[in-house]
């Protein structure tokens, strides 16, 4: 699986951001102002849930944290919050689900987390300087592109001395190239 990018990222900024202000506009001509809001960010906190999973080298528990996604969301539209309880519920969602696919680190999980709280700062700055939903929601996802940046693993590194390659047990070697074969043979069928 290929590793997401800053730039696929950008893209991603510019197409959420064009989708909710077209889809925006296009709801609040028939519908009230914050319903549809509300929808909108839920609609698009799931498709960035999707390109996370789409892009997470893991391939366990994708439906089980799409099912937990929805049961989050689903009560926190039914508690109706604030508006701004509402959007740091799904920013919330979206950091934990990024914390557990592509980071297995606490200091890398808590630097994904100062992301969201800087990608929030810059959605508030974005709404309150021009009022814009496009750029409000293409300011999040522009800060959320640098979550790329973050390495999966932070902090000390283990004092366990593991052999390199060339130090291997050439059993070792065969063993695990064994091991791969059986799991691509079981991939196949």
């Amino acid at each position: 699986m290929r590793q997401p990018t800053f730039l696929e990222g950008a893209a991603l900024a510019f197409a959420a951001g064009a989708a909710g202000s077209i889809l925006y506009t296009a709801m609040t001509t028939v519908f009230p102002g914050a319903p549809v809001l509300r929808g909108l960010i839920a609609g698009i906190a799931l498709a960035y849930v999707f390109y996370l999973l789409t892009r997470s080298r893991q391939r366990v528990g994708r439906v089980t944290t799409l099912a937990a996604w929805a049961l989050a969301a689903t009560a926190v539209w039914w508690l109706d919050p604030p508006l701004t309880l509402y959007l740091l519920a799904h920013a919330g969602l979206i950091w934990l689900i990024r914390s557990l696919y592509f980071y297995s680190s606490i200091l890398s999980a808590l630097a994904d987390l100062t992301l969201n709280a800087l990608s929030l700062a810059a959605t508030v700055w974005a709404a309150s300087q021009s009022g814009s939903v496009f750029l409000s929601i293409w300011c999040f996802f522009l800060v959320q592109a640098l979550f790329v940046a973050i390495p999966s693993r932070m902090g000390r590194r283990s004092s366990i001395h593991r052999p390199a390659p060339d130090d291997e047990d050439p059993f070792e070697r065969a063993h695990c190239a064994a091991q791969a074969a059986l799991r691509r043979l079981s991939s196949v069928q």
